[in-house]
């Protein structure tokens, strides 16, 4: 095995691969110690920094919220944030051309739509 791939960053590679949506470095945590059961929290933010240095994970900024990671490779969308569990989800669609809602002479570069709402387990 190289160096690179060590046994506690491929424990956080398939704990974003099972749960199949943004998670928080606790959240990361919990799911690789189930692969490394001795894997520590500071190893959890190395590798997470790292691995977003390589290209792999991106950062999802929610407001008010703690950071969270995602796979890179996922094209475009957004996120539905509950506020029962605080758990992060993808949202697959866009709603397109919101650019278009920047008041008049404003070009907008970018955007983001977050949902608030309750899981199907908090509900």
């Amino acid at each position: 095995m190289s160096p690179r791939q060590t046994q506690q960053r491929l424990a956080i590679r398939r704990a974003f691969k099972r749960a199949g949506r943004p998670l928080s470095p606790d959240e990361v945590l919990d799911l690789a110690r189930t692969d490394v059961p001795g894997l520590g929290p500071a190893t959890v933010y190395r590798n997470l920094s790292r691995l977003v240095e390589e290209g792999w994970l991106t950062e999802v900024s929610l407001p008010g919220e703690s950071t969270r990671y995602e796979t890179a490779a996922l094209p475009h969308h957004h996120h539905f944030l509950c506020r029962g569990c605080g758990r992060a989800f993808d949202v697959p669609a866009c709603p397109g051309d919101v650019e278009d809602l920047a008041p008049r002479g404003f070009v907008a570069e970018a955007h983001e739509l977050v949902l608030y709402g309750r899981c199907p387990g908090c509900r």
